[in-house]
């Protein structure tokens, strides 16, 4: 019998096992080409854009990458949400010194840098819009800062979409490896830039105010067509996902939102005289003319939501270049001027001058803060309880107890963060914003 006919009796034989094993083949085959076309997209480089159109797969498979976990055991999740049990052992680990971890320096993130597209992956940033909503209303922000690089670029990740617009304002007094680490990182974004003109920024002068105005020009050159600018600081983080900032100004529907309420008497004097600026801001016993055009003076703060058409109206507008010109010798402008200038009859975005119209910091959705001469005990009257992480010049630096009442405010952004009073307070605004940005639910 030769080879051919005992191949073909043993076939027969077998002929059911062997259309099973073909079948099965033919399964396996099948099934790993689709998996394969369902993923092979997940690293996205040209879909990026789009990546509210991929399939469920490809999501799940990203979104896991791009998580922001905590470096250390605590649970942020309990922490949100109160849990005096979670709270407590995260206050024991912040104490610990085993776990304190040293900070990314200037150096690292020339060595990161080096590789943008390795560096943004590593670094998890969201290199992606997440939705079409977003897309259609991008944001300007204004970053001034000065010190603590790697915070720096937890701020511009935590904001980062590429949609937006960041201008970055570096103090020109900033040590240069400091500067160079800035500008090596906005190297890596088409839309992260560092402002064209540097200041000397010198606090309460009128130095911040134009470091802020050097960014607004910049953005306004931009061909990025962004409908609203907010302005942000070294210490700041962010309460809101982008898309929760968006749906935020669109309900302004073209107001602007800031604190601007009747300047208390203490506080005149910041603009009823002549201030002189050398290391820092001297009063003189030089009386000021009173505001141009008979405008009424209010009192505010640095940090405000503005439409595009009222940045556009600091440029082209007379009336608020003469206020402008007038505020450069005063004490802290920019706790003066922007209120002022939302209460300006013609300016985009404003609002009338009576006092039903005034606006405190808790109302405005700009910035949160809690100031230690405010706050104490609720039910005898404070606004708010004390501060669970420590006070700077009568400013909280907010701690890990903090979170779970910062997060119930509607304000965008809070201020003070400093990873050196409570890493674990900013690990887990991290974790909790990029969870909420990937899955649209809360940790």
């Amino acid at each position: 019998m030769n080879t051919r006919m005992v191949t073909s009796m043993y076939f027969k034989k077998h002929r059911k096992l062997w259309i099973c094993l073909w079948t099965l083949g033919i399964f396996m085959l099948v099934t790993i080409a689709v998996k394969k076309y369902a993923f092979m997209d997940c690293d996205l480089e040209d879909q990026y854009q789009k990546v509210y159109t991929l399939n469920k797969n490809c999501r799940q498979s990203l979104y896991a990458s791009l998580e922001i976990l905590p470096l250390n055991q605590i649970n942020c999740s309990k922490i949100m949400r109160g849990d005096v049990e979670a709270l407590e052992e995260a206050l024991l680990d912040r104490l610990l010194i085993t776990n304190k971890r040293a900070s990314i320096t200037e150096e690292d993130y020339f060595n990161m840098t080096v590789d943008c597209k390795k560096y943004k992956k590593m670094r998890k940033f969201l290199t992606f819009s997440q939705s079409k909503e977003e897309e259609d209303f991008p944001i300007a922000y204004s970053m001034v800062i000065h010190e603590k690089i790697e915070m720096f670029e937890r701020l511009l990740r935590v904001i980062y979409t590429p949609q937006n617009l960041y201008c970055v304002h570096v103090d020109e007094k900033s040590p240069e490896i400091f500067k160079k680490a800035v500008r090596a990182i906005t190297s890596c974004y088409d839309n992260v830039f560092v402002a064209s003109k540097l200041e000397k920024v010198v606090y309460a002068s009128w130095s911040r105010v134009q470091a802020d105005l050097n960014c607004m020009e910049d953005l306004l050159k931009s061909k990025v067509q962004w409908r609203y600018l907010l302005n942000t600081c070294g210490s700041d983080f962010p309460l809101k996902t982008n898309a929760e900032i968006v749906r935020t100004l669109r309900s302004l529907n073209g107001k602007n939102s800031m604190e601007t309420e009747k300047t208390p008497a203490y506080k005149k004097r910041r603009w009823q005289y002549h201030f002189e600026v050398d290391t820092s801001v001297i009063q003189t016993k030089t009386k000021k003319n009173p505001p141009p055009a008979n405008v009424t003076m209010f009192s505010g703060n640095a940090y405000i939501v503005i439409s595009r058409d009222f940045v556009k109206s600091l440029f082209q507008n007379p009336h608020v270049k003469e206020l402008i010109e007038w505020e450069k010798d005063t004490y802290s402008p920019d706790e003066h001027l922007w209120a002022t200038l939302n209460r300006m009859q013609g300016i985009p975005g404003s609002v009338p001058l009576h006092a039903k119209y005034d606006m405190s910091d808790l109302n405005a959705v700009a910035r949160l803060v809690k100031w230690q001469y405010d706050a104490g005990n609720i039910n005898m009257g404070a606004p708010y309880s004390h501060c669970r992480g420590t006070y700077q010049r009568g400013v909280c630096v907010f701690g890990i107890g903090d979170l779970p009442w910062l997060l119930q405010q509607h304000h965008l952004f809070a201020n003070k963060f400093d990873p050196k009073v409570d890493n674990n307070a900013i690990q887990c605004l991290e974790e909790y914003l990029r969870h909420k940005a990937l899955y649209g639910k809360e940790l």
